[in-house]
Protein backbone atom coordinates (compact mmCIF):
# COMPACT_ATOMS: atom_id res chain seq x y z
CA UNK A 1 0.00 0.00 0.00
CA UNK A 2 2.23 2.96 -1.10
CA UNK A 3 -0.05 4.92 -0.83
CA UNK A 4 -1.62 4.87 2.36
CA UNK A 5 -2.65 8.26 3.94
CA UNK A 6 -2.87 10.03 0.64
CA UNK A 7 -5.73 11.55 -0.66
CA UNK A 8 -6.08 12.83 -4.19
CA UNK A 9 -8.20 14.59 -6.08
CA UNK A 10 -8.98 13.37 -10.28
CA UNK A 11 -10.66 15.75 -12.50
CA UNK A 12 -12.48 14.05 -15.33
CA UNK A 13 -12.59 10.97 -13.44
CA UNK A 14 -15.88 9.29 -15.12
CA UNK A 15 -13.79 8.63 -18.04
CA UNK A 16 -11.95 5.45 -19.61
CA UNK A 17 -8.90 7.17 -18.27
CA UNK A 18 -10.14 8.87 -14.85
CA UNK A 19 -11.85 5.59 -13.50
CA UNK A 20 -8.06 3.41 -14.31
CA UNK A 21 -6.36 6.23 -12.54
CA UNK A 22 -9.27 6.29 -9.43
CA UNK A 23 -9.00 2.74 -9.19
CA UNK A 24 -5.17 1.92 -9.56
CA UNK A 25 -4.90 4.81 -6.56
CA UNK A 26 -7.05 3.41 -4.30
CA UNK A 27 -5.51 -0.36 -5.26
CA UNK A 28 -2.27 1.39 -3.62
CA UNK A 29 -3.96 2.89 -0.58
CA UNK A 30 -5.04 6.03 -1.37
CA UNK A 31 -8.39 7.84 -0.94
CA UNK A 32 -9.63 9.59 -4.24
CA UNK A 33 -11.90 12.72 -4.51
CA UNK A 34 -13.57 11.58 -8.21
CA UNK A 35 -14.75 14.76 -10.06
CA UNK A 36 -17.46 14.77 -12.39
CA UNK A 37 -19.66 16.66 -14.92
CA UNK A 38 -22.63 15.85 -15.83
CA UNK A 39 -22.21 11.23 -15.35
CA UNK A 40 -23.57 11.68 -11.55
CA UNK A 41 -24.57 7.93 -11.75
CA UNK A 42 -21.35 6.88 -13.37
CA UNK A 43 -19.47 8.56 -10.22
CA UNK A 44 -21.14 6.44 -7.45
CA UNK A 45 -20.88 3.62 -9.69
CA UNK A 46 -17.26 3.92 -9.20
CA UNK A 47 -17.14 5.11 -6.01
CA UNK A 48 -19.14 2.02 -4.57
CA UNK A 49 -16.85 -0.29 -7.05
CA UNK A 50 -13.87 1.00 -4.38
CA UNK A 51 -15.69 0.17 -1.72
CA UNK A 52 -16.24 4.08 -0.76
CA UNK A 53 -13.04 5.02 -0.88
CA UNK A 54 -13.30 8.57 -1.27
CA UNK A 55 -15.99 11.20 -2.27
CA UNK A 56 -17.94 12.44 -5.78
CA UNK A 57 -18.26 16.05 -6.51
CA UNK A 58 -19.40 18.03 -9.25
CA UNK A 59 -18.08 20.72 -11.01
CA UNK A 60 -18.43 22.44 -14.31
CA UNK A 61 -14.69 23.28 -15.17
CA UNK A 62 -15.73 25.22 -18.20
CA UNK A 63 -16.75 28.24 -16.17
CA UNK A 64 -14.04 30.17 -14.70
CA UNK A 65 -15.63 29.74 -11.53
CA UNK A 66 -15.20 25.49 -11.41
CA UNK A 67 -11.66 24.78 -10.42
CA UNK A 68 -12.13 27.04 -6.75
CA UNK A 69 -15.92 25.70 -6.38
CA UNK A 70 -14.21 22.11 -6.56
CA UNK A 71 -10.90 22.84 -4.45
CA UNK A 72 -13.27 24.16 -1.56
CA UNK A 73 -15.36 21.09 -1.72
CA UNK A 74 -13.02 18.65 -2.17
CA UNK A 75 -10.72 19.96 0.77
CA UNK A 76 -14.11 20.82 3.02
CA UNK A 77 -14.98 16.79 2.50
CA UNK A 78 -11.29 15.40 3.01
CA UNK A 79 -9.27 17.69 4.74
CA UNK A 80 -5.35 17.52 3.58
CA UNK A 81 -5.16 17.06 -0.13
CA UNK A 82 -2.03 15.35 -1.15
CA UNK A 83 -1.99 15.06 -4.73
CA UNK A 84 -4.11 16.15 -7.69
CA UNK A 85 -4.30 14.98 -10.94
CA UNK A 86 -5.45 17.04 -13.85
CA UNK A 87 -7.25 14.53 -16.13
CA UNK A 88 -10.13 16.56 -17.34
CA UNK A 89 -10.23 17.53 -21.13
CA UNK A 90 -12.17 17.54 -24.15
CA UNK A 91 -10.71 17.42 -28.40
CA UNK A 92 -13.15 19.40 -30.45
CA UNK A 93 -12.53 20.58 -34.12
CA UNK A 94 -12.58 23.59 -35.77
CA UNK A 95 -11.76 23.89 -39.26
CA UNK A 96 -9.60 26.77 -40.32
CA UNK A 97 -12.31 27.83 -43.19
CA UNK A 98 -14.79 28.48 -40.02
CA UNK A 99 -15.91 32.07 -38.86
CA UNK A 100 -13.93 33.52 -36.31
CA UNK A 101 -16.61 33.45 -33.95
CA UNK A 102 -17.09 29.80 -34.27
CA UNK A 103 -12.91 29.73 -34.30
CA UNK A 104 -12.82 31.70 -30.97
CA UNK A 105 -15.37 29.69 -29.08
CA UNK A 106 -13.81 26.63 -29.48
CA UNK A 107 -10.26 27.97 -28.62
CA UNK A 108 -11.29 29.39 -25.75
CA UNK A 109 -13.81 26.40 -24.43
CA UNK A 110 -10.91 23.96 -25.22
CA UNK A 111 -7.97 26.03 -23.46
CA UNK A 112 -10.25 26.47 -20.41
CA UNK A 113 -11.33 23.14 -19.90
CA UNK A 114 -8.57 21.51 -20.37
CA UNK A 115 -5.73 23.82 -19.47
CA UNK A 116 -6.94 26.79 -17.60
CA UNK A 117 -8.95 24.71 -14.95
CA UNK A 118 -5.63 22.46 -14.73
CA UNK A 119 -3.92 26.09 -14.58
CA UNK A 120 -6.40 27.45 -11.22
CA UNK A 121 -6.31 23.98 -9.67
CA UNK A 122 -2.80 23.67 -9.84
CA UNK A 123 -2.57 27.18 -8.06
CA UNK A 124 -4.40 25.84 -5.46
CA UNK A 125 -2.79 22.85 -4.80
CA UNK A 126 0.68 24.54 -4.70
CA UNK A 127 -0.72 26.93 -1.79
CA UNK A 128 -2.40 23.91 -0.05
CA UNK A 129 0.66 21.68 -0.09
CA UNK A 130 3.21 24.84 0.65
CA UNK A 131 0.96 24.92 4.16
CA UNK A 132 0.28 21.36 4.92
CA UNK A 133 3.75 19.12 3.93
CA UNK A 134 3.72 19.09 0.69
CA UNK A 135 2.44 17.23 -2.41
CA UNK A 136 2.47 16.10 -5.81
CA UNK A 137 0.30 16.76 -9.58
CA UNK A 138 -0.02 14.70 -12.07
CA UNK A 139 -0.76 16.34 -15.31
CA UNK A 140 -2.38 14.80 -18.41
CA UNK A 141 -0.98 15.95 -21.47
CA UNK A 142 -0.48 14.23 -24.32
CA UNK A 143 1.70 13.32 -27.71
CA UNK A 144 -0.35 15.89 -29.66
CA UNK A 145 1.19 18.49 -27.02
CA UNK A 146 4.58 17.14 -28.57
CA UNK A 147 4.73 16.84 -32.06
CA UNK A 148 1.58 18.72 -32.87
CA UNK A 149 -1.54 17.73 -34.02
CA UNK A 150 -4.28 17.98 -37.26
CA UNK A 151 -5.27 21.25 -37.99
CA UNK A 152 -8.74 20.83 -36.80
CA UNK A 153 -8.10 19.80 -33.66
CA UNK A 154 -4.89 22.49 -33.65
CA UNK A 155 -6.44 23.41 -29.73
CA UNK A 156 -6.10 20.71 -28.52
CA UNK A 157 -2.47 20.11 -29.08
CA UNK A 158 -1.58 23.41 -27.87
CA UNK A 159 -4.08 23.21 -24.55
CA UNK A 160 -1.41 19.60 -24.07
CA UNK A 161 1.69 21.55 -24.80
CA UNK A 162 0.71 24.74 -22.67
CA UNK A 163 0.43 22.05 -19.66
CA UNK A 164 4.12 20.56 -20.50
CA UNK A 165 5.40 23.57 -19.66
CA UNK A 166 2.88 24.00 -16.97
CA UNK A 167 4.35 20.80 -15.54
CA UNK A 168 7.94 22.04 -15.99
CA UNK A 169 7.42 25.66 -14.48
CA UNK A 170 6.10 23.95 -11.28
CA UNK A 171 8.28 21.47 -10.90
CA UNK A 172 11.53 24.16 -11.12
CA UNK A 173 9.60 26.73 -8.89
CA UNK A 174 8.09 24.75 -6.14
CA UNK A 175 10.26 21.74 -5.89
CA UNK A 176 12.26 23.23 -3.15
CA UNK A 177 8.77 23.17 -1.36
CA UNK A 178 8.54 19.79 -1.35
CA UNK A 179 5.66 20.32 -4.38
CA UNK A 180 6.55 18.51 -7.22
CA UNK A 181 4.94 17.90 -10.56
CA UNK A 182 5.05 15.06 -13.48
CA UNK A 183 3.17 15.15 -16.97
CA UNK A 184 1.98 11.69 -18.90
CA UNK A 185 2.09 11.86 -23.12
CA UNK A 186 0.14 9.16 -23.94
CA UNK A 187 -0.28 8.35 -27.42
CA UNK A 188 -3.72 6.73 -28.41
CA UNK A 189 -5.53 5.48 -25.15
CA UNK A 190 -8.69 3.09 -26.04
CA UNK A 191 -11.39 5.44 -24.95
CA UNK A 192 -14.56 6.90 -26.36
CA UNK A 193 -12.61 9.67 -27.87
CA UNK A 194 -10.45 6.52 -29.72
CA UNK A 195 -13.55 4.87 -30.63
CA UNK A 196 -15.11 8.02 -32.22
CA UNK A 197 -12.08 8.67 -34.18
CA UNK A 198 -11.61 5.40 -35.28
CA UNK A 199 -15.60 5.35 -36.32
CA UNK A 200 -14.56 8.33 -38.73
CA UNK A 201 -11.03 7.25 -40.19
CA UNK A 202 -10.94 3.70 -39.55
CA UNK A 203 -8.61 1.95 -36.96
CA UNK A 204 -5.66 1.47 -39.28
CA UNK A 205 -5.09 5.28 -38.97
CA UNK A 206 -5.15 5.46 -35.44
CA UNK A 207 -2.52 2.51 -35.33
CA UNK A 208 -0.26 3.69 -38.12
CA UNK A 209 3.09 4.59 -36.74
CA UNK A 210 2.65 2.92 -33.78
CA UNK A 211 5.32 0.14 -33.30
CA UNK A 212 3.56 -2.14 -30.92
CA UNK A 213 0.59 -1.72 -33.08
CA UNK A 214 -1.57 -1.03 -30.62
CA UNK A 215 -3.31 1.47 -28.37
CA UNK A 216 -2.78 2.21 -24.58
CA UNK A 217 -5.44 0.26 -22.31
CA UNK A 218 -6.80 2.71 -19.65
CA UNK A 219 -5.07 0.79 -17.05
CA UNK A 220 -1.58 1.30 -18.11
CA UNK A 221 -2.12 4.77 -17.48
CA UNK A 222 -3.32 4.50 -14.12
CA UNK A 223 -0.69 2.13 -13.04
CA UNK A 224 1.78 4.88 -14.31
CA UNK A 225 0.00 7.50 -12.70
CA UNK A 226 -0.45 5.66 -8.96
CA UNK A 227 3.40 4.87 -9.19
CA UNK A 228 3.88 8.77 -9.64
CA UNK A 229 2.37 9.34 -6.80
CA UNK A 230 4.65 7.15 -4.78
CA UNK A 231 6.62 9.26 -1.87
CA UNK A 232 9.91 7.41 -3.00
CA UNK A 233 9.70 9.30 -6.93
CA UNK A 234 10.33 12.46 -5.91
CA UNK A 235 13.07 13.03 -8.21
CA UNK A 236 10.82 12.49 -11.47
CA UNK A 237 10.05 16.03 -10.33
CA UNK A 238 9.42 17.81 -13.84
CA UNK A 239 9.12 14.87 -15.80
CA UNK A 240 7.21 13.66 -18.95
CA UNK A 241 6.68 10.31 -19.08
CA UNK A 242 5.59 9.28 -22.50
CA UNK A 243 2.84 6.40 -23.08
CA UNK A 244 2.89 6.12 -26.88
CA UNK A 245 3.88 2.58 -27.99
CA UNK A 246 7.32 4.21 -29.30
CA UNK A 247 5.23 6.39 -31.80
CA UNK A 248 7.05 9.38 -30.67
CA UNK A 249 10.46 9.08 -29.34
CA UNK A 250 12.76 12.09 -27.97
Amino acid sequence: MKLSGQSILVTGATGAIGQAICRALVADGAKVVIHYGRNRDTAQTLLASLDGKGWCLPADLSDPAGPQALWDQSTALAGRLTGLVNNAGIRSEVSIEAAMEEWQRVWAREMRVNFLSAVDLSKLAIQHFRQNGGGRIVNMASRAGQRGYTSSAMAYGASKAALLNLTKSIAQSHGHEGVTSVALAPGWVRTEMAEAYIAEHGEAAALAGIPIARMADPQEIGEITAFAFRPSQASLNGAVLDVNGGSYMR
